[in-house]
């Protein structure tokens, strides 16, 4: 390729801020749950770049033409790619598109096939734009895409705080993931965290059930705890780990969870995980080795399942957290029986086709 902004470019990021920045310098959207993309296209050459900067090509197939057809000859542009099923974003789905065998891809993507939400524009024709204001990317981008037809899209924007928080309250059922805050006169520095993102955060109590040694500290350091709550038919259910500690709060996990090592297994609910070796069930392990896990160790100690904790968590992702949670702190006071599915607050589903309307 031989264009102004040529890859590999990693994608400018943002720093988490727990409310929307006051006043009018700022550009509100929607925040996309999916695959942080850079499309380059030069002619018939076309990249899909991820976030750390690998080729997305070959998960993608059907993207290729379409992006052929409706971008600029010569351009960079920054998006996310997200699969939108059931008026709503579907993060599973998607992942499901990282699959080594070709055959697979092909069959995944006329089944769900993959939307590209554009918001950022880095360079078209001979220009290159990094060095101009966001406000005014902003105002070219839109020019570029006014043409632009499904599954290529351009994200709403607004400079209303008021516009974006109905946003961050309404648009979570519909699977986003909060929303973004740009500054209007800011340049686009790959690699630097010049945006705010605002995500949703709340509280469960979770059983403790087994935990991960942190890595090089095998026996004297907890790298995360493993959490589980009982279904309605009083299953134990892995939904995610708390991790995040204080090298002081790891070694003193060691301590504080050894009572509860002893015999764990005997009676475990999660007992069979520790013997499956079938491919086919890894991915439902606490320990399951993933195309996501990158050859990290995921071995897990079990514990008995009869302490309870507090964590924040941003969204759900199926019956799991779709990110990791966060320690609040130990709710002895708390029955684990008591740690179920009920207590999450259940947000309606969102029509999708209402998030893309609207414009500065």
């Amino acid at each position: 390729m031989h264009l102004p902004v040529n890859p590999p470019v990693l994608p400018m990021l943002a720093k988490r801020t727990n409310e929307l920045p006051a006043g009018q310098t700022w550009i509100f959207e929607p925040k996309w749950d999916g695959f942080r993309a850079l499309v380059f296209r030069d002619g018939d050459e076309i990249l899909i770049q991820s976030r750390d900067a690998k080729s997305l090509n070959r998960y993608f197939p059907e993207l290729i033409e379409i992006l052929g057809s409706q971008l600029p000859a010569r351009c960079v542009l920054d998006g996310e790619i997200v699969v939108a099923k059931n008026d709503g974003l579907d993060f599973e789905e998607l992942q499901l598109r990282i699959h080594p065998a070709a055959s697979r891809v092909k069959l995944l993507s006329q089944q769900s096939p993959a939307s590209i939400v554009f918001f950022d524009l880095l360079c078209e024709g001979d220009s290159d734009w990094r060095s101009e204001p966001f406000a005014r990317r902003r105002e070219k981008l839109e020019s570029l895409l006014a043409r632009a037809t499904p599954p290529i899209h351009l994200t709403p924007a607004t400079r209303e705080a008021g516009v974006a928080s109905d946003w961050f309250r309404r648009f979570e059922g519909a699977g986003l993931d909060g929303v973004m805050a740009k500054p209007i006169s800011a340049t686009y520095q790959p690699d630097k965290r010049v945006m705010f993102k605002v995500k949703h955060e709340r509280d469960c109590d979770c059983v403790v059930a087994g935990f991960r040694w942190h890595k090089g500290g095998e026996g004297t350091a907890v790298g995360s705890l493993l959490l589980g709550l009982y279904d309605d038919s009083g299953a134990l259910q892995h939904v995610g780990v708390c991790a995040s500690f204080t090298q002081t709060k790891r070694r003193e996990l060691v301590k504080f969870l050894a009572s509860n090592r002893r015999d764990a297994l005997a009676d475990h609910p999660w007992k069979s995980w520790a013997e499956l070796t079938s491919n086919d069930a890894t991915h439902r392990m606490p320990g399951g080795q993933s195309r996501w896990s990158h050859g990290k160790d995921l071995s897990w100690e079990p514990l008995r399942p009869e302490l309870v904790v507090e964590v924040a968590y941003e969204h759900m992702q199926g019956r799991r957290f779709r990110h990791m949670a966060q320690f609040r702190k130990w709710r002895s006071d708390k029955k684990p029986r008591d740690c179920t599915y009920a207590q999450l607050e259940v947000v309606p589903p969102h029509e999708l086709k209402a998030i893309f309307a609207g414009d500065i």
